[in-house]
């Protein structure tokens, strides 16, 4: 239904080349983004006062192709239910059938490839969380991203590498402190893909809001994201599970990277101030392309979720605020982030 090899060959051929670079400074670049990781993962540990009681996931500096790969392979494993239950419905719905030979496998893979292009240039860092049942998740930062980011932005190389891994080495802590976390997220979406109304009159009408929330982001205007247009009632309600979730995990990434002192990274309000130009898209056509593949809402996430974190730990404290990685009943539900006191109330059993 989507040939991945293609997906793969799009993606690392559309992606443009890193920044020049010497091979003298390529070797520093890469052992000082080793150097930072190992430095921000003790930092971490005091700042978060998290335990891990998992293997903390193994730590790879990659560049733009070989982290197109490692993502293909993601989505490959994170979309097998959906694929297995389109593959169930097939045989018994001929419109499905249609629509899915209509588009095409290799249709398919040119997107994702497209997607991952766009994306490519961007993202500093990421932990895996969809792998193949033999591959283990790595924390992976893409070498040519920081060293281009640093450079537009002219902020000093030592402390924004080890500025962004403050971030990354807390999903790595989160992760192999709560391990249930992983394995809700991949129940949550087997769920949303179950859920998914594959019905041809359906669909037709879905991919006309498509194409509406597409010409109402070209004009500026609040449109939907392509995610949001395509989802059925039942999928938006778990859709609000995960979003609350992943906005819990960027938002304790963002308020933990700033905790560290200047003593260990000069100006540190100044280097968030500089980088926050970056997160926002600095050309009308990279905004226009957030608001329809819904990465605008990515960025949200990073905000919310920090006010959110920040609000709790001023009530409960910080000992308070880990009790959120209890259960999953203590994770905030999608309205609790919006207002942190609800979660409090319901949590901790009083109003503040």
């Amino acid at each position: 239904m989507v040939d991945w090899d293609l997906a793969t060959s799009t993606a690392q051929q559309l992606l443009p080349n890193g920044p020049p670079i010497l091979s003298d400074e390529a070797f520093e670049l890469v052992a000082s983004l080793y150097a930072a990781a190992k430095e921000a993962e003790k930092h971490i540990g005091d700042i978060t006062q998290m335990e891990p009681i998992g293997p903390l996931a193994k730590v790879s500096v990659v560049d733009r192709r070989k982290w197109a790969a490692a993502n293909v392979e993601g989505f490959r494993s994170a979309l097998t239910p959906l694929m297995d239950s389109i593959r169930d419905q097939r045989s018994e719905e001929a419109s499905t059938s249609t629509i899915i030979g209509a588009v095409g496998s290799r249709a398919t893979a040119f997107q994702v490839g497209a997607l991952l292009a766009y994306v490519g240039t961007k993202v500093l860092g990421q932990h895996e969380l969809f792998t193949p049942a033999d591959t283990a998740p790595r924390l992976l930062l893409i070498a040519p991203n920081v060293v281009t980011a640093e450079r537009n932005l002219g902020i000093d190389p030592k402390s924004f590498r080890l500025w962004v891994c403050l971030h990354e080495q807390t999903h790595r802590v989160q992760l192999a402190t709560v391990p249930w976390i992983k394995d809700l997220i991949q129940s949550d979406l087997k769920e949303f893909f179950d859920a998914a109304d594959l019905d041809t009159s359906n669909l037709k009408e879905r991919f006309g809001s498509v194409i509406s929330s597409a010409g109402a982001s070209v004009r500026g205007e609040s449109g939907r994201s392509l995610l949001d247009s395509v989802q059925t009632p039942a999928q938006r309600e778990i859709l609000d599970r995960l979003v609350a979730l992943m906005t819990l995990l960027e938002g304790h990434a963002d308020w933990a990277m700033d905790e560290v002192g200047d003593d260990v990274i000069s100006d540190i309000a100044g280097v968030r101030a500089t980088f926050e130009k970056r997160r926002s898209g600095v050309g009308a056509l990279d905004q226009i392309l957030r608001r329809i593949f819904g990465l605008d809402q990515k960025l949200a996430q990073y905000r919310d979720g920090a006010i959110f974190v920040r609000a709790v730990i001023d009530q409960v404290g910080l000992s308070g605020f880990n009790q959120v990685w209890t259960s999953p009943e203590t994770l905030p539900l999608r309205s609790e982030i919006e207002q942190p006191h609800l979660w409090v109330q319901r949590v901790h059993g009083v109003l503040r």
